[in-house]
């Protein structure tokens, strides 16, 4: 048997440990008091066909300089770039060097797009390809890491590993795959089966998005994807079923979407990478900050470029406020 040895301090020093402790434990809690939430950023597509990399790498350092609880990168390459695995291992290299941590939301860009040197459509194997590359665990990149869940923990949709979500300070952020060329909708004979089976997994994903949301009474729900699936257009009379809508890609989760935060006490912002349109229908001039548009509880922002940071405020309203990067103190990060 061993004995504690029992450590006793004189009475002066003891009061001023006390009284030390107590204040380091108090000093987040009182810095906090004042400035409640955090911010989190995204980059949209800062990258540019050919080898340069500069606009990427300086858009991933400006959002990791800003202190952001975590970065969300839309996308991995231009269109105009190859579907390559050498480029899919470079720009991955490029996301962990972010020093926060950093969530990958797929773009048509990265792969609906893609040919073989044949000439062939190979987008399938595109995507299972990037799966392999930025998915393979349950943690995000950069160099701090976030512990993040996949749809592909479930056995029926083990494939889907690029939807993923985590949980920031009363908040649930999640990754969707809806890619903006029409959800790769393709009107082709005979069965579209990458659409059509990745529209059941999104529809299990939203489902329980939005169950677990609305179970932990949380704040507020923000989903990314590259396409932007139109809820605030939506009239109230094409939330219902509808059989005429099979060109329209986004049709089902638009609908889905629109239903289930008409039930979700909190707010639901979508973040996509489409271009900005002021009020008149005209799109932004690029470098503009963008703006979020409300119906009811439902928000939308569009990223064109570059990137931005997006502020949560912990009990006030609005709870998601897009901040000027030139003049925005920044909020302590979580």
């Amino acid at each position: 048997m061993s004995l504690k040895r029992r450590i006793e301090y004189p009475p002066r020093l003891a009061a001023g440990l006390l009284v030390a402790c107590a204040c380091a434990w108090l000093a987040p809690a009182l810095a906090n008091a004042g400035n409640p939430g955090f911010e989190f950023a995204v980059l949209s597509h800062s990258f540019q066909a050919g080898p340069d990399d500069g606009p990427l790498k300086k858009a991933i350092a400006g959002a990791s300089a800003f202190n952001a609880s975590f970065v969300v990168a839309t996308g991995i390459k231009a269109t105009s770039e190859a579907c390559s695995d050498k480029l899919y291992g470079q720009r991955k290299d490029l996301f962990e060097s972010s020093t926060s941590p950093l969530i990958v939301s797929l773009s048509a860009s990265d792969w609906a797009g893609c040919r073989n040197s044949r000439g062939r459509g190979n987008a399938i194997e595109r995507l299972n390809r990037l799966r392999d590359v930025y998915f393979g665990d349950n943690q995000s990149l950069g160099q701090r890491k976030l512990n993040l869940s996949r749809l592909s923990s479930t056995a029926k949709f083990r494939s889907y590993a690029e939807n993923s979500h985590w949980e920031v300070g009363g908040v649930l952020f999640a990754t969707v795959n809806l890619p903006a060329n029409n959800n790769h909708y393709l009107p082709e004979a005979g069965r579209n089966s990458e659409f059509e089976d990745r529209l059941v997994a999104n529809r299990a994903w939203l489902q329980r998005l939005f169950a677990i949301a609305q179970g932990k009474k949380l704040d507020g729900l923000v989903l990314f994807s590259d396409g932007d699936v139109g809820v605030l257009d939506e009239e109230e009379s094409s939330l219902l079923p509808s059989f005429n809508s099979k060109q329209d890609g986004f049709a089902s989760p638009r609908k889905q979407i629109g239903l289930l935060a008409k039930k979700f006490g909190g707010k639901v912002l979508l973040v996509d990478t489409q271009k900005e349109r002021d009020s008149k229908g005209k799109r932004t001039r690029q470098g503009d900050t963008p703006a979020i548009h409300w119906k009811d509880n439902v928000g939308h922002v569009s990223v064109d470029s570059d990137w931005v940071a997006i502020a949560v405020r912990t009990g006030k309203t609005p709870l998601f406020e897009v901040r000027e990067r030139a003049t925005r103190p920044a909020l302590p990060r979580r």
